[in-house]
């Protein structure tokens, strides 16, 4: 019997139906088919963290002073594969997606200030999916960045980053998009 395993989903679009869902349920078809895996999801509009306000309680003990992040932060150290779901805004994420990644400071601090290597015990995978209206690369190539900087004291790899470029565009559906994230989601059982 196979153990079960964890997904933890951040969704940044404001839209529950729209171009980001679309390429995110590509991606989570598979795995609806294989009872092993657990799916929990987190919407950065849905349930807003606070910012980070630079206060370093952080530095000093493991954790915020908020609380508000205890929940992801508990679903992340569980989680075997962390799928990060967002349109590109600015050439980013999201406000509400990237106060949540600027909360992960948490774990910059304890690696470098507490000195608990790795901060979070567990390893991860992780999976990038974006929306944009552009078709230039740029705003995938910052988030991405973005990504693979914070996890470096996650200890959580980028294996996969999909993007669904030119969502303005007239007639966009996507295809492409939809069946390279049904495609990654196979590298994941």
């Amino acid at each position: 019997m196979q153990e079960d395993k964890k997904m933890l989903i951040l969704f940044g679009s404001p839209h529950g139906n729209g171009h980001t869902r679309e390429l995110l349920e590509s991606f989570l078809t598979p795995f609806r088919k294989q009872e092993h895996w657990k799916i929990t999801g987190y919407s950065a509009y849905r349930s807003p963290v606070k910012p980070c306000i630079g206060c370093r309680v952080c530095a000093r003990k493991e954790g915020c002073i908020y609380d508000d992040f205890n929940e992801i932060d508990k679903s992340l150290r569980e989680s075997d594969l962390l799928v990060v779901a967002s349109p590109v805004y600015q050439f980013s994420f999201p406000a509400p997606l990237k106060a949540v990644l600027d909360r992960t400071q948490r774990y910059f601090e304890a690696r470098f200030s507490l000195n608990i290597v790795p901060p979070i015990a567990k390893h991860r995978e992780a999976v990038l999916l974006l929306t944009m209206g552009s078709e230039e690369a740029f705003g995938a190539e910052v988030a991405s960045y973005q990504l693979k900087r914070a996890f470096t004291v996650m200890n959580t790899s980028l294996k996969d980053c999909i993007v669904w470029q030119a969502t303005d565009a007239p007639n966009q559906n996507g295809e492409e998009a939809k069946r390279l994230a049904a495609e990654a989601a196979r590298r994941y059982w």
